[in-house]
């Protein structure tokens, strides 16, 4: 049988639509994460402390509540899931009444590396009245989307009936059907389809409109306005210039910097500069990353003019993140 090799490199592929949400969206990954398969007997509290990463949770079973740092009492059902992206204080609650213990308190049994199992039921009572819960800690490492985190809600819920997230509907069926079914593997899947979610619901909450869709975010979903910034978010290094970027928008420089100052608050060079320190803090904060290679990432000529920046836009000198971290 003669055998045809195709030379598919004059192949033309298609270009898939893109929008400057989806392409910022695509870098965002999960960091840090750990994960716990929860089963209570109300009446119970659970209280999670306030931090700098998300919380995410999923009711496989029973009912409960979220309650909020300021004592606002969210509903949940089995099939719900939440997100708080800054994961501030709260608890899940059998009632509003009920006593509150902290996590860290109740025993637990790891499952595998990250994933731990807390169980803590009363055998005497029916086991259908169990709440059986999927709760996971996060980083969104979202380091040049950090508008999008501080314009989120509080808390983001998804709830069976609502119709609103049909791509998410397949995600918590298989959650549910994985922390009841107690197969093997089903905590390494519980994980892998929690982060699925994360992104899902962000993205959800983006496409939706962001609440009142004004100032960055708006900015974004603006073709021409959004190709600036997804430019800058990709490329935070490079040494824009006002021409460039207005080039890049299609317009005069008085023109897109009128604009860029109405959507964003700031001037365009600002922006910059805030971007880069932002990056700066995180990678020398939380990835430990020496002062010298932080410059040499951000397209600085030395240690001293990036230190000169860094003091400038956030008050304090670089060494002082690595070390508050």
């Amino acid at each position: 049988m003669n055998s045809v090799m195709l030379d598919r490199s004059s192949e033309v592929r298609p270009t898939l639509p893109t929008d400057p949400v989806s392409e910022l969206l695509t870098g965002m990954r999960l960091r840090g994460a750990s994960y716990s398969k929860i089963r209570l007997s109300p009446p119970f509290g659970v209280g999670f402390p306030g931090s700098r990463e998300a919380r995410f949770h999923f009711v496989a079973g029973g009912t409960g509540f979220l309650k909020t740092a300021q004592g606002e009492m969210l509903p949940l059902a089995c099939g719900d899931a939440v997100l708080l992206p800054r994961g501030g204080e709260h608890a899940i609650v059998s009632s509003s009444g009920a006593a509150v213990r902290a996590f860290e308190t109740y025993e637990s049994v790891p499952l595998c590396p990250g994933i731990c199992c807390v169980t803590e039921t009363q055998e005497q009572q029916c086991r259908s009245r169990d709440v059986l819960l999927f709760s996971a800690r996060m980083e969104l490492e979202l380091d040049t989307l950090h508008p999008l985190i501080e314009l989120m809600p509080g808390f983001l819920q998804v709830s069976p009936p609502s119709g609103e997230e049909p791509e998410l509907r397949p995600l918590l069926d298989a959650m549910e059907r994985e922390m009841t079914g107690n197969r093997a593997g089903s905590a390494t899947i519980l994980a892998r389809l929690a982060e699925a979610v994360a992104v899902s619901v962000i993205r959800n909450w983006v496409e939706c409109g962001c609440g009142d869709a004004t100032g960055w975010v708006a900015a974004l979903r603006d073709e021409r306005l959004g190709r600036v910034l997804v430019a800058l978010h990709q490329d935070p290094a490079h040494n824009w210039t006002l021409a460039e970027m207005a080039a890049k928008m299609g317009s005069s420089r008085s023109v897109f910097a009128e604009r860029f100052a109405t959507a964003t608050g700031t001037t365009p060079l600002r922006y910059v500069a805030a971007l880069r320190m932002r990056l700066a803090a995180q990678w020398l904060g939380r990835d430990r990353i020496a002062v010298d290679e932080v410059a040499y990432r951000l397209g600085y000529q030395s240690q001293a003019a990036f230190s000169r920046a860094y003091k400038r836009v956030t008050g304090t000198p670089p060494g002082q993140a690595r070390k508050a971290r």
